[in-house]
């Protein structure tokens, strides 16, 4: 009975799947996003398939079934961090492919028996999903976009469930799962977390899936349809960024809030809904990296270590103010200050 349950949910799957993925192909999804989640809900179906409780007979499409569903993790680790607009180091992405692939191909080709790529691709699969949890949680206080943010407690919590939960399971017991009380809550929690891709992200949103960290405003001007409450709040975030607040290291939206006196979701609705900001780092990097550009520039200044102005500006370090100069620039503070140097110089 267990089984033939467990049979249907996983129907079920690979169905939503195959939909999910077809409206996912036809969409405005951005593109590396878009990549991603066809990854991940293909691996599920892989998996589901690779896993069905009542065996499948042998096909030369096994060792490819084998490696969509070995590569869910991976997928669902580069979809979240995409939807989290924290893209993962270009080493990372490759670094993990790197090691999952060849072991994959080790395993099914080259028929090299053992436990050791067993443990390997557990091992990469699970570290994946604690570096998701962390940049989840994390960074869940910057995020601005509500529903992302609400995002960010349920997809880690579902993802640690499912991908986690086996995974560690798997390695206690063996590759082969022959608990059908563990395959049908495995069966079940796969048709969660699909019907919640399907549910919480394939909505149209344009500030979930189709807007990009670029389209943040290039200034902070007003909209002209604020409310008067609005409008009093914005005078109120202008007149404390003029005075440099945004220098404050440490500065979080909570503390800025208690500030200027207002409910933390007001200001939150103000800079994500009305200034256009996605993120509250990016909020503070605009007026932070707008000082620093003019220091860099000044000729007065020439000799005033990049350090000692991430530091003024609130950055806690200066690879982290190099890193938003760049996001910002497209260059780095030493070079902008070369060539802003090296400009004026020229214009005499």
């Amino acid at each position: 009975m267990i089984e033939i349950l467990d049979l249907n949910i996983r129907w079920i799957v690979i169905g939503a799947s195959l939909l999910l993925i077809l409206i996912i192909a036809i969409g405005d999804a951005r593109g590396g996003l878009k990549t991603a989640l066809i990854g991940l809900l293909a691996g599920a179906m892989a998996y589901v398939l690779n896993s069905t409780p009542l065996g499948a007979p042998e096909s030369t499409l096994d060792p490819w079934i084998d490696l969509l569903s070995l590569l869910t993790p991976f997928w669902i680790w580069l979809f979240a961090r995409r939807l989290f607009e924290r893209e993962p180091p270009r080493w990372a992405v490759l670094g993990a492919l790197a090691v999952l692939v060849p072991t994959w191909f080790s395993g099914n080709f080259l028929r090299f028996e053992g436990s050791v790529g067993f443990y390997i691709i557990h091992i990469i699969s699970l570290v994946l999903i604690v570096d998701l949890v962390r940049v989840a949680w994390r960074d869940r206080e910057d995020d601005l976009i509500e529903r992302r943010r609400l995002i960010r407690l349920v997809l880690p919590l579902l993802v640690a469930a499912q991908a986690g939960g086996i995974l560690i399971f798997e390695m206690i017991v063996g590759a082969a799962i022959t608990y059908p009380w563990v395959q049908l809550t495995n069966a079940i929690l796969i048709l969660i977390l699909t019907l919640f891709a399907g549910v919480a992200l394939l909505r149209t949103d344009s500030q979930l899936l189709v807007q990009t960290v670029e389209d943040a405003p290039a200034a902070d001007a007003p909209p002209s349809d604020l409310s008067p409450s609005e409008i009093v709040l914005h005078e109120k975030l202008h007149t404390a960024m003029a005075a440099g607040h945004y220098r404050e290291p440490g500065l979080t939206i909570t503390s800025l809030a208690a500030h200027l006196g207002t409910p933390e979701h007001r200001l939150r609705a103000l800079i994500n809904q009305r200034l256009g900001h996605r993120n509250f780092s990016a909020f503070l990097n605009r007026h932070r990296i707008a000082e620093a550009k003019s220091r860099l520039s000044n000729r007065e200044h020439v000799d005033l270590p990049v350090l000692t102005i991430a530091m003024d500006l609130g950055y806690n370090s200066l690879a982290t103010f190099n890193r938003a100069f760049r996001s910002e620039t497209g260059t780095t503070p030493s070079d902008f200050r070369r060539l802003a140097i090296n400009n004026h110089a020229d214009q005499k």
